[in-house]
């Protein structure tokens, strides 16, 4: 004969189904933590390839074929940013202050190499997740 399930075994099934959900949630966030962060660590430590001219020539190139007039050559969290992005959001002019890592490499690069042929650049926040600054994204111009 086959016995009954009592309300308090399924109480405890739900509550230990619960708890195992929690311990799952929990170690995907640790997992997504641990990723930003050897994300973060590559980002500070990038630099920029030999071979950027012409990896540069082709992308602008193209682009210009398109119609376009600037290109999206850099996105990275606004949290890498020395201010969290406050410089980039309130359109501060001296937002490449702000810049670290892989990101400052780039603007001095193109502040060295671009600027005197006549490039642009800027910096805007690409999205507010939960109404706070998220991604930056840095765009050349010509």
């Amino acid at each position: 004969m086959t016995t009954l399930l009592r309300p308090e075994d399924l109480r405890r099934m739900a509550e230990e189904q619960h708890r195992q959900l929690l311990l799952d949630a929990e170690e995907l966030e640790h997992k997504h933590e641990e990723e930003l962060k050897r994300q973060h660590d590559a980002f500070l430590h990038r630099h920029l390839d030999p071979k950027v001219e012409d990896r540069f020539n082709h992308q602008v190139a193209e682009a210009a074929k398109r119609g376009d007039h600037d290109i999206l050559v850099l996105r990275f969290p606004s949290d890498w940013c020395e201010d969290g992005g406050r410089a980039i959001n309130n359109l501060s002019d001296d937002w490449p202050a702000s810049l670290t890592g892989f990101a400052r490499e780039l603007y001095d690069s193109f502040d060295a190499r671009l600027r005197p042929l006549g490039y642009r650049i800027r910096a805007q926040i690409l999205d507010y997740p939960g109404g706070m600054p998220g991604d930056v994204g840095i765009f050349l111009g010509w």
